[in-house]
């Protein structure tokens, strides 16, 4: 019988009541009061400035600075920008408690984790684990992550490789973490799992995923544990930001039958994300009118305002991507449309399959194939 641990306890909460902290781990509220973010900050952190990213250095701003490594529960902190695109960051509060929830840790386990970033995720852990090795892809953070988790006064072994190939000579770990994303989980965080053991990371840019190896370690399943959205993997295709995929085009009309605010819906998003996991939905914050923008990063783009009971969309390239996601959406209709913690991943050597339910090896959600081609 698979071991099914669902929706982690803190997801499970109302978090707009303010129950942040999980239930089933206050071991993870007592390491983050003892080891607040700004520990692991660096003196110079970055906030978009509608348009690009700025620059806010603690010795000219320190109000400024502090505000944006403190953005409230739900808020991240970047913490490097390459290329005038965010390449490392603390991630936010309520996500990282709900990671380290699902990765059911116990005193004494061994933890690999990938992505050491400023180190305060591996310092979180290791107030609870009993040995935990880090792997950074960028060494200078690796330095800085390595210098701030001793001056806080915690022990992690801070290697330089890259996360996705995990630490073949640390082997077997009991628990694996990533803090980046990726659109399949490498065989090699398996394989460096111990048969029982688990991982956690997140998956194609939406969710998190808390995945168990099986007993005789030839494959790992689990199901999605909370929204989230992280940076890619270093070394991923990089995507062209919309501006550019617009080019600066005015588009062509195009319809869209559905109320743009529900593309915020975490349900929602998530099997667009799946049956549709090269196209980037985007929309707006706050209390304006519901716009959204649709890219694949390459060559086509949509945008769809909400001016009333109608939709207002236009287009450009060689792909509908309004329709495509409309197709999508009534697909996942047609399915019952299940909730994001109903999905789950069952991954092989050679390859991954989304599910809903219980059984891993039931009814699959691939991509759809594109009209027309």
């Amino acid at each position: 019988m698979l071991e099914d641990h669902r929706q982690s306890s803190l997801t499970a909460m109302d978090m707009d009541s303010g129950a942040l902290w999980p239930a089933d781990s206050p071991w993870v509220r007592e390491a983050m009061e003892s080891l607040p973010r700004d520990l692991f900050a660096p003196p110079v952190v970055w906030v978009w400035a509608g348009g690009r990213y700025e620059a806010v250095r603690r010795s000219e701003v320190p109000e400024a600075w502090a505000a944006a490594v403190h953005p409230g529960p739900y808020g991240s902190t970047v913490t490097q920008v390459t290329d005038g695109m965010p390449t490392s960051s603390i991630s936010c509060t309520a996500i990282v408690a709900t990671m380290l929830d699902s990765l059911v840790l116990e005193s004494g386990h061994r933890v690999l984790e990938l992505g050491t970033g400023t180190g305060w995720n591996a310092a979180l852990i290791a107030e609870r684990a009993g040995e935990v090795t880090s792997v950074e892809v960028d060494a200078e953070l690796a330095a800085r992550a390595r210098r701030r988790i001793g001056d806080a006064g915690r022990r992690v072994r801070v290697a330089v490789g890259d996360g996705n190939r995990g630490l073949p000579d640390g082997a077997p770990f009991d628990r694996v973490i990533a803090t980046y994303a990726v659109e399949s989980v490498p065989w090699k965080w398996v394989e460096q799992t111990r048969p029982g053991g688990r991982i956690v990371t997140p998956w194609g840019h939406t969710g998190c995923v808390a995945l168990t190896v099986a007993p005789d370690g030839a494959s790992a399943v689990g199901w999605i544990q909370a929204p989230a959205r992280f940076m890619p993997t270093r070394g991923a295709a990089p995507r062209t930001p919309f501006e550019q995929v617009r080019g600066g085009h005015a588009g062509d009309p195009v319809e869209f039958p559905r109320p743009v605010r529900c593309l915020d819906h975490p349900d929602v998003r998530f099997a667009l994300r799946v049956l549709l996991p090269d196209v980037q939905i985007d929309t707006r914050p706050g209390s304006g009118a519901p716009r959204a923008w649709l890219s694949d990063g390459r060559s086509s783009w949509a945008t769809l305002d909400q001016g009333g009971a109608a939709v207002e969309g236009r287009r450009g390239g060689p792909r509908d991507l309004a329709g495509e996601v409309a197709r999508a959406w009534r697909e996942w209709e047609r399915r019952g449309g299940p909730g994001m913690f109903d999905f789950g991943l069952y991954v092989t050597p050679d390859a991954q399959h989304v599910f809903t339910g219980d059984d891993p090896h039931g009814l699959g959600w691939d991509p759809l194939v594109r009209e027309g081609g």
